[in-house]
């Protein structure tokens, strides 16, 4: 690893004189530009002097390139975060929301045939449900309900609550889940 450390850094100097020739700028010109002293560039070009940070930040923003690009760093691949789907009880979950508190949302599928049984759970928070495809059956405390693509329902899941499909066929929906009790606001109407 310091070997590739060092290559990157002897990298350097050469790619900072030919950024600066590519520019026809001069020593003088960079140092009243950055800061840094025409005695330092210098030897950065020529590889007498090792980069640092404080050195490349205003040499990047002088030649209009990313500290990346002026190191030549590898690429690191994509930035976002892939989140898994989980699987448990019959059901996948794929979460579509991931940071700490607040609204979590979901798309979950639950397979044909699993979960037939209601097991009714409490437990903290708000439950916000939308049907994608399939029936959704839910039961709900004393209620039964059956849910088909485009319905929605809401509750406390302090109440009683189980999902499951209503026939032999898969079902899909998206929860908006809060922790903390947190409720999804719904307005019917643009304001007027």
């Amino acid at each position: 690893m310091d070997d590739n450390l060092d290559q990157t850094l002897d990298a350097v100097g050469p790619r900072l004189r030919a950024l600066r020739q590519q520019r026809e700028t001069t020593l003088a010109e960079l140092s009243a530009a950055t800061g840094i002293s025409v005695s330092t560039l210098s030897r950065l070009e020529s590889g007498a002097r090792r980069p640092t940070l404080e050195l490349l930040l205003p040499l990047a923003k002088a030649h209009g390139v990313t500290l990346d690009e002026l190191v030549d760093a590898p690429p690191t691949g994509d930035p976002r975060v892939h989140l898994r789907p989980v699987t448990r009880h019959g059901m996948t979950l794929l979460p579509l929301t991931r940071r700490a508190g607040g609204i979590q949302a979901y798309k979950i599928v639950i397979s044909a045939g699993a979960r037939s049984e209601p097991e009714p759970q409490t437990h903290e928070g708000y439950e916000w449900v939308y049907v994608l495809n399939g029936r959704l059956r839910l039961v709900l405390g004393d209620h039964d309900l059956v849910l088909v693509p485009g319905e929605a329902a809401e509750f406390d899941t302090r109440l009683p609550h189980w999902f499951g499909s209503a026939d032999a066929a898969a079902v899909e929906f998206l929860s908006l889940f809060g922790r903390q009790g947190e409720r999804a606001h719904l307005r019917a109407r643009p304001k007027g």
